[in-house]
C-alpha cells in the first residue's frame, strides 16, 4: 500500500554480543580455527622462518598426548564431571609398559598396563556413580593411590627396569617424511570413534543427558551408574594411550612424566566448548584446543624465557582464555 511505513529489516546476528556468544557456544570450532592461524602467524613474526611443514609436524606430534587426554576431559565434563586422575593413570602406563617389555613382550605389556587403569577407571566410576563420590574428589584419591602404586612398582623393579620401547618411540616421536606423525595411526581413528560415539550412539547421548539434566535422565529410565562406571573406565583407558604416546614422544618412562598435563587437558576441552556444568560441549573443539595450547607453548618458547617464566605466562594464559570463554558464552 502507498505510503505505508516499510518494515524494519531484520538485524543481522553477527553484529549482536548474542550471536557472536552463540557462535561461540555452538560452533565453538570456528572461532578456535581462527585464533589458532592468529598465532601461528604471531609465532612467524616472532621468530621469522619458524612455521614450515616440519614446524606443523612436531606441533601435531606434540598436540596428539594432549588432545587424547581432553578427550579423557570432554566425556567425563558431559557428565558433570571431571578425571584429575589422568596425569598419573597416562604416567603410570608409560612406566609399566617400559618395565615389563623385557620380560613380557610388548603387546603383553601395553596389555597388563590397560588393564590396570581399567581397573582404576571401574573404581573411580563405583566410587562416582555407586556411593556418590564428587569426581573432583574421587579422581583426585584415585591418582594419589595410582601415583603410590606407580611409586612402589618403581622401587621394585629400580634395578630391573627398561627404557622405552623402541615401538613406543617410533609411533610416539616419529613421522612420515618429517612432517606426518606416526601417532596419528592411534589417534585418527580413536578421534573418529569418540566423534561417532558422541553423535549418533546411546551411549553418547545417554552422557549429554545425565550432564544437562541426572533427575529427568533417571526418571527415563537411564541407570547413571552404570553409564559412570563405563565411562571412568574408557577415560582411564584412553589416558593409558595418552601415556603410552607421552612416553614414546619425549623417550622418558617416570611416574610423574604426565602430570603437567592435567591442566592444560581441562583447559583444552574448556577452549574447546565443553560446559564445566555438564550437557553441552563435543570434542573437536577440544582437539584444537590442544594445538592451540601446543602453539602457545611454542610461542613463549619462541621468545627465550627462562623455564620458569613460561611456566608462570603458560599458566596464565590458559587460566585467562578459559575464563574469557566462559565468560562469553555465559557461562556461570
Amino acid at each position: 500500500v502507498a505510503g505505508a511505513p516499510s518494515a524494519p529489516s531484520a538485524r543481522s546476528p553477527w553484529l549482536t554480543a548474542s550471536g557472536w556468544r552463540g557462535l561461540f557456544r555452538d560452533r565453538p570450532t570456528i572461532p578456535l580455527l581462527v585464533l589458532l592461524v592468529v598465532l601461528v602467524i604471531l609465532s612467524e613474526l616472532v621468530r621469522p622462518g619458524i612455521v614450515n611443514l616440519n614446524w606443523g609436524g612436531v606441533m601435531l606430534r606434540t598436540a596428539v598426548p594432549l588432545a587424547i587426554l581432553a578427550g579423557c576431559q570432554v566425556l567425563t565434563m558431559l557428565t558433570g564431571g571431571i578425571d584429575l586422575s589422568v596425569g598419573a593413570v597416562a604416567s603410570m602406563s608409560g612406566f609399566l609398559v617400559a618395565t615389563l617389555v623385557g620380560d613380557y613382550g610388548l603387546v603383553v605389556a601395553l596389555l597388563i598396563a590397560m588393564g590396570i587403569a581399567a581397573i582404576a577407571g571401574l573404581l573411580t566410576g563405583i566410587g562416582v556413580g555407586v556411593f556418590r563420590v564428587h569426581p573432583l574428589i574421587m579422581t583426585l584419591g584415585m591418582g594419589l593411590v595410582v601415583f603410590g602404586f606407580a611409586n612402589a612398582w618403581q622401587l621394585i623393579m629400580v634395578q630391573t627396569g627398561g627404557g622405552t620401547p623402541a615401538e613406543l618411540r617410533w609411533i610416539g616421536s616419529g613421522s612420515l617424511f618429517g612432517i606426518v606423525p606416526h601417532s596419528l595411526l592411534v589417534f585418527v581413528p580413536l578421534a573418529a570413534l569418540i566423534l561417532f560415539s558422541l553423535r549418533r550412539t546411546g551411549y553418547g547421548r545417554l552422557l549429554y543427558a545425565i550432564g544437562d539434566n541426572p533427575i529427568a535422565a533417571r526418571l527415563s529410565g537411564a541407570r547413571s551408574w552404570q553409564v559412570l562406571l563405563v565411562l571412568y573406565a574408557i577415560s582411564a583407558v584412553m589416558a593409558s594411550i595418552a601415556g603410552f604416546l607421552l612416553s614414546g614422544l619425549t623417550n622418558v618412562a617416570s611416574v610423574t612424566l604426565a602430570d603437567s598435563y592435567v591442566l592444560p587437558s581441562v583447559a583444552a576441552a574448556v577452549i574447546g566448548g565443553t560446559s564445566i556444568m555438564g550437557g553441552r560441549g563435543g570434542y573437536g573443539g577440544a582437539i584444537v584446543g590442544a594445538l592451540i595450547l601446543v602453539v602457545i607453548s611454542s610461542l613463549l618458547s619462541s621468545l627465550g624465557y627462562p623455564e620458569a617464566v613460561r611456566q608462570i605466562l603458560f599458566g596464565s594464559i590458559i587460566v585467562g582464555v578459559a575464563a574469557a570463554y566462559t565468560r562469553v558464552t555465559a557461562e556461570s
